[in-house]
């Protein structure tokens, strides 16, 4: 009884419950049910599965990108942005928990300008080299100009905010 309120009490301070194999293997299960359904063009179908993939890995910022582009595609905007700040919430605890995650911070500035927030991914962009001076994905990135190319692209303004 004590180890239960002493495990019960430890994991009350962090807000969130460790996800299972299983649950994130359901998860990748409504994820390929989606992506199915995505090809055949029925939006309504793949946001159901993709709202059953983050409710059981809400970690997953590439669910919650999914989910928000398949409700804009929808027109449900509201909801999409909720999506997109998930997945932005996601990738910046994946950042947290691992500093030296940069593909979780890069992530952080597509969802920024998902959200219409460019200039707040721009600022971003210009302080991941002081973050990871050795990573050339970010460096690639940035010489690249991939977040304007992004910004260019048709499909990236089709389930953008």
């Amino acid at each position: 009884m004590v180890g239960l309120a002493v495990a019960l009490w430890a994991t009350a301070g962090c807000g969130r419950k460790e996800i299972t194999s299983l649950q994130r293997k359901e998860a990748a299960q409504a994820v390929s049910e989606a992506q199915f359904a995505m090809t055949l063009r029925d939006y309504a179908r793949a946001e159901g599965e993709l709202a059953k993939a983050v409710a059981a890995c809400p970690d997953n910022g590439d669910y919650w990108v999914s989910l928000g582009s398949v409700r804009v595609r929808l027109d449900q905007r509201k909801a999409a942005k909720a999506a997109y700040e998930s997945a932005l919430a996601a990738y910046r605890d994946a950042a947290a928990r691992n500093a030296k995650d940069e593909q979780a911070a890069v992530q952080q500035v597509s969802v920024l300008a998902l959200l219409g927030r460019v200039d707040d991914a721009r600022a971003l962009l210009a302080k991941l080299p002081e973050r990871f001076p050795e990573s050339r994905n970010v460096r690639v990135f940035i010489e690249r100009k991939q977040l304007d190319t992004m910004l260019a692209d048709p499909n990236f303004k089709a389930i953008s905010l």
